[in-house]
């Protein structure tokens, strides 16, 4: 399988730890690897063959830098927009990048910021819908939801299978965030899955699927790489969910249970640490939480005292302490425009 993985993204939910010039990509939250790296490796454990890193001028040096590092340096590939245009533009330059020899390929369309611990349980998964795939359908993977997850969009699954494919549906329709009451309607049906934003399909099929609803994009697709490239800044501005995945007729779900977060936001990582009696989640090793309960501390450098306060949100990178409420932190990218409007682009 051809691996893309989709690692030109900003990631402003995390700042101040992601920042433009060092995104949450190249971050380490939760071992002594990025999150890119935590990518690679899961995928090349699921058995990819060759890997596609996207990312864009402003990031290649970086990402240059990592992937040299690596031994298995020679099976990865890295493209480079020359502009931020969504998702689906993105794609497309790995499909012009893999040429017609490599039509009948399975390709893969993973962010570069999911963290996977069960390895065995998303390689089967993988599996499965890289089988489903050979049947002519784009396939993605959904999370059987543990809880009412308002951070995450889900997928409405069809009742019925697909063929002899076990847990394998045809996809009803792709749903944005809920509010926690919808949330929590979904969780007591079994018909919504968490949307993961895994995309496998074969090359042929994707690229049919581009002539079919994005034209503009798949007449410069087939002018080859070299084209596609200069011919960037024409290309609409546009993701692949809202341009194919919601108007596709050939779309399937692997309904998934292994374990999986997408660290979209602060809050995700109150449910990948350890919390103490007071539910506060504490990320560092000089951190004192004094009768307060409920907060998110992400600590660096400087010791974080908290003291009679509760359901903050306090991320301190050596840099900037950033000391919010919880209930805030999705609007994270509405404090970066204040901060652009002040001129404090220095803190971007």
């Amino acid at each position: 399988m051809i691996s893309v993985i989709l690692a030109g993204g900003k990631g402003q939910r995390l700042w101040p730890e992601s920042r433009l010039a060092h995104p949450k990509q190249f971050c380490k939250f939760l071992d002594d690897k990025s999150l890119l790296e935590n990518t690679i490796d899961c995928l090349m454990n699921a058995g990819s063959n060759k890997v596609i890193i996207i990312t864009n001028d402003s990031l290649l040096e970086t990402t240059q830098a990592l992937i040299t590092s690596r031994s298995d340096s020679q099976m990865i590939e890295i493209l480079s927009e020359p502009e931020g245009k969504n998702t689906a533009p993105a794609i497309g330059l790995a499909l012009a990048k893999c040429g017609m020899v490599e039509e009948n390929s399975i390709i893969g369309i993973f962010p570069a910021d999911h963290y996977i611990t069960d390895i065995a349980g998303f390689t089967h998964s993988i599996q499965t819908a890289a089988k489903t795939a050979i049947q002519g359908f784009i396939v993605t993977i959904g999370i059987t939801p543990s809880r009412p997850e308002t951070g995450y969009g889900y997928i409405e699954k069809d009742s019925l299978q697909i063929n002899d494919l076990s847990n394998v549906y045809k996809v009803c329709s792709f749903l944005e965030k809920p509010d926690f009451t919808t949330a929590q309607e979904y969780i007591k049906s079994d018909r919504y899955l968490w949307n993961s934003g895994i995309y496998i399909a074969q090359v042929k099929t994707l690229r049919g699927e581009f002539a079919r609803y994005l034209p503009d994009i798949h007449k410069q697709i087939l002018k080859g790489y070299i084209h596609y490239i200069r011919s960037y800044s024409d290309l609409p501005n546009i993701s692949l969910d809202y341009g194919i995945s919601e108007k596709t007729k050939i779309m399937a779900v692997v309904e998934s249970n292994f374990d999986w977060s997408d660290l979209g936001s602060w809050e995700v990582l109150k449910t990948l640490f350890e919390n103490d009696s007071a539910e506060n989640c504490l990320i560092g090793k000089d951190i004192l939480a004094l009768e307060s309960k409920s907060c998110i501390v992400k600590q660096a450098d400087k010791t974080v005292v908290l003291y009679g306060v509760d359901n903050l949100l306090v991320v301190e990178t050596g840099e900037i302490v950033l000391v919010t409420s919880r209930e805030k932190s999705q609007d994270i990218p509405s404090l970066l425009e204040i901060l652009q409007q002040k001129g404090r682009q220095d803190l971007l």
